[in-house]
């Protein structure tokens, strides 16, 4: 993994502002202080939620945290919430779309056993929605919907100071998985139009959810929409990515797989199965593909049997 650092020296970022740069497993974690109140937007993943709260207590020096956002609820971005509500006691926000499911902890529909991931139960206090405006760091953020990788996604963005806070909409190369696709839902339009509205708001600073904050907002649009306009072209582009970033996110959570445990995932697991599906490639023999793909990028590495984590 990475090594996890604040980007506030590359960056010149409003007072009380600190962005944690993650490594890929967690994503980045943007803290707002002000002198009342101190919130965090997104807490990583369950197996880095320890130094997530360690850079929290660097940064806070003794103050509490009193309050928790949620972007969306993919593992990597509130695998954090669980251990940070009992050390805090911080009050925790989360999209609106996604309330009745945290309230029962139906995890298939917040997707951790659709993709094999892992996250600790959490609660929450409240929702977030489209045209919510939050204070944070004595400046307002708007609340503005995001789907696209994910239908509940959100962004947040400030207007006085032109700052972003993308989640994965729109990374400097790229954005996140349009998993709607996957299971026959749409997607591409609604990305497309979330490229949109960020053009339109003409941010100066955008902070994203993996990756560090980037100024260079046309060409990482521009690049966005060339990606965009190569999986539209052909569907099964999309299923063949998103099985790669789910297996290789499972490698950096856990390190070692044998092939027939990447089969079995692939079997197991809804989300990954539904992209199997999509490619009309029998699963041992797509999972020597997929796993051969990982090793020419540098992702992976075999040995025997077994496909390891080479990040």
């Amino acid at each position: 993994m990475a090594s996890d650092h604040t980007s506030d020296s590359a960056i010149v970022l409003p007072a009380g502002m600190h962005v944690f740069e993650r490594g890929w497993l967690s994503s980045n974690n943007i803290l707002l202080i002000d002198d009342d109140s101190a919130a965090l937007v997104d807490s990583g993943y369950l197996t880095h939620a320890e130094q997530t709260l360690a850079l929290l207590q660097a940064t806070l020096d003794g103050r509490s945290l009193t309050t928790l956002i949620n972007t969306h609820l993919h593992s990597d971005h509130c695998g954090g919430n669980a251990l940070l509500q009992r050390t805090y006691g911080c009050r925790t926000l989360i999209p609106q779309a996604d309330a009745a499911a945290v309230g029962v902890w139906d995890e298939q529909a917040l997707t951790y056993q659709a993709t094999g991931q892992q996250c600790e139960r959490f609660a929450y206090d409240a929702c977030i929605a489209p045209g919510d405006t939050l204070t944070m760091a004595r400046l307002e953020w708007q609340v503005m919907a995001a789907p696209g990788h994910d239908p509940h996604s959100m962004m947040l963005y400030c207007a006085s100071e032109a700052i972003l806070i993308s989640a994965d909409a729109l990374w400097e190369h790229g954005f996140g998985v349009i998993f709607p696709e996957l299971e026959g839902e749409s997607g591409f339009a609604e990305q497309a139009a979330v490229l949109q509205l960020i053009s339109d708001l003409s941010p100066r600073l955008v902070i994203p959810g993996h990756g560090a904050p980037f100024t260079g907002l046309a060409a990482a649009l521009d690049r966005a929409r060339s990606r965009l306009d190569y999986l539209m072209a052909d569907g099964s582009r999309n299923a063949r990515n998103a099985l790669k970033v789910l297996i290789a996110f499972l490698l950096l959570d856990r390190q070692k797989f044998s092939l027939q445990q990447v089969a079995s995932h692939v079997r197991g697991s809804r989300l990954m199965a539904a992209a199997a599906r999509q490619l009309a490639t029998p699963v041992d023999l797509l999972i020597m593909q997929l796993a051969a793909e990982l090793v020419s990028a540098g992702v992976a590495r075999m040995d025997g049997e077994f496909l390891l984590n080479a990040r």
